[in-house]
């Protein structure tokens, strides 16, 4: 049943879109005549009528509904190849520049955070806001050792004006999915569910303070990142400090011009920051839009981004991101074959799909398009297509890819703004390539074996227990007799398969009373990583092997 707070929140929608005439943005070329029609002939164009740009106008209206349409209009403004320049200068106004919550708000929350004694952990603070946004606005101020921070505060009673909408995008995509028979393919409760949680996320800014000292660690030894410090301290739920970083905002050419900034390298940076988040780490900044990314005008050849705000941040299941991986190398190699069966091996498409007519399907989408620089390249023209072909197969929206697909668009809007000729493909190819060789073949199984031996070192001694219970369950359990002929194997192969147990023994009782042992088999894991694998290697075969011919 529909609540009356539904009513009354769908009607100020409706009241903001006519108020600043958004409904004008629908006479397009595109839009069907009946829709330009009900525009056109609307009664209520009598009671509103407004002069202002159509840019302004939009903003406006975003920033009236709220933090979540403030966040649509974010994601709009960095894509200049989409929209006209006059709206995304507008919308860019809404990364950091939404109207401040008043001074004794600030004043009120702070103290609150502090006892009532903000004085005794501030030298010096700035009551206007360096920069206010959808859910928070930043302060800059100096604490009593001369650490220059900024101070970023939640706005008051923002959870209830989020939920109030979130509310409403769950109704609306429950209707989606009982009235449309393409709803249940999207997905759509279950994306705004995942919206939701990123967005709740958002909220909190001790998980944003904590998302912050991960990536930082994360670029700790990295150059093309710096991540600014928390000071845990003096950081709450809506309250936190942070180091104050000096830059130039991405967004701001001509200043990044003036100093010098190579852009290429700039664009390319990006992209490698971007691919390293997600698949060497799985932790990945979900919210790039300009307003969130500055650049050091120290390093002019090899730039250096800084970043804020992290309160959303992305991360995928080690199988969503391997898939992914292979599909976007399979991509660059144009091995559309492969783009499909990997589609159907997920789960992303029904299992019954044909991969033929899939795999002629993504050619058709994707083979325009290669070979050509970013400026010529729209990736929001791209996953409309691909979204349209997958349609035909059935394909299902992938709600915990959601993020990354956010990001992606953010990512390329910012090269085709730093340097349109940017070649994303080739900038990204080498570093999927490294990043498969280091999770497939030996370089990956020396890892794994590194990354186990102290538990292979800790379950040593429980061996002998294990395998006299397996070999006593093998001689107590009944004989079933096979329903083939078995051959008839010579007695003297069982010697190997009992020297491979004795020898499993010998040394888990070593193991389980010499403990110099543990060490010394410890430096050997550590300093010959590579020879042990293939000695492992050997003796698993040998024993698979012995043991095989036992048992047929």
């Amino acid at each position: 049943m529909i609540k009356l707070s539904e009513i009354s929140r769908f009607a100020a929608i409706t009241t903001t879109v006519l108020q600043y005439r958004i409904d004008r943005f629908l006479l397009h070329d595109a839009v069907p005549i009946w829709i330009k029609s009900f525009v056109y002939l609307n009664p209520l164009n009598l009671f509103y009528t407004n002069k202002i740009s159509r840019g302004r106008r939009l903003r406006l209206a975003l920033q009236k509904l709220g933090p979540i349409f403030v966040k649509f209009g974010q994601i709009l403004s960095t894509r200049r190849d989409v929209f006209p320049s006059d709206i995304v200068d507008e919308l860019a106004l809404l990364q950091d520049q939404v109207a401040p919550f008043a001074t004794a708000e600030v004043e009120a929350i702070l103290n609150k955070a502090y006892d009532g004694a903000t004085s005794a952990v501030f030298a010096e603070l700035d009551l206007q806001p360096l920069a206010s946004a959808s859910v928070a606005q930043v302060h800059a101020a100096t604490l009593h050792n001369s650490d220059q921070v900024v101070v970023k505060i939640l706005r008051p009673n923002i959870k209830a004006v989020i939920q109030r909408d979130i509310n409403l995008m769950y109704r609306f995509a429950h209707l989606l999915e009982s009235m449309w028979s393409q709803g249940t393919r999207l997905h759509s409760v279950e994306l705004v569910a995942e919206f939701e949680r990123h967005i709740f996320d958002e909220l909190d800014l001790i998980h944003e303070a904590a998302n912050a000292s991960q990536l930082r660690r994360n670029f700790a030894e990295s150059r093309q990142l710096y991540v600014p410090e928390v000071y845990w301290q003096y950081t709450s739920q809506n309250v936190m400090v942070m180091e104050r970083i000096y830059g130039i905002p991405v967004s701001d050419i001509a200043a990044l011009k003036q100093a010098g900034i190579n852009f290429k390298r700039l664009a390319e940076i990006g992209v490698e920051i971007f691919f390293t988040q997600v698949f060497r780490d799985c932790f990945f900044h979900a919210d790039m839009h300009p307003g969130n990314i500055f650049v050091s005008p120290d390093h002019r050849d090899e730039p250096q981004y800084l970043g804020v705000d992290f309160g959303i941040i992305g991360s995928l299941t080690p199988v969503d991101q391997r898939y992914l991986a292979e599909n976007f190398l399979a991509f660059f190699q144009r091995n559309y074959r492969r783009v499909a069966e990997l589609h159907v091996e997920s789960g992303w498409v029904p299992r019954d799909t044909r991969v033929n007519d899939l795999e002629s399907a993504i050619r058709t989408v994707c083979e325009p398009i290669f070979d050509r620089p970013l400026k010529d390249i729209s990736f929001g023209h791209l996953l409309l297509r691909l979204f349209q072909t997958a349609g035909r197969f059935n394909m299902e929206v992938q709600p915990q890819l959601l993020m990354l697909q956010k990001t992606l668009l953010n990512v390329e809007g910012l090269g085709r703004q730093l340097y349109p000729e940017l070649d994303l493909w080739q900038t990204a190819k080498p570093f999927l390539e490294d990043w498969l060789k280091q999770r497939v073949g030996v370089r990956a199984l020396v890892k794994r074996v590194r990354q186990e031996a102290p538990f292979w070192l800790e379950k040593l001694p429980e061996l002998p227990d294990l395998v006299y219970r397996a070999l006593q369950r093998a001689a107590t359990e009944p004989v079933v007799a096979p329903t083939v002929p078995v051959k008839t194997q010579p007695q003297q192969r069982w010697p190997a398969f009992i020297a491979g147990v004795v020898t499993v023994i010998v040394l888990s009782q070593l193991f389980k009373h010499w403990p110099q042992a543990n060490q010394w088999l410890s430096q050997i894991i550590l300093h010959h990583s590579d020879s042990l694998v293939v000695l492992i290697s050997l003796v698993l075969l040998l024993m698979f092997v012995s043991t095989r011919r036992v048992t047929d």
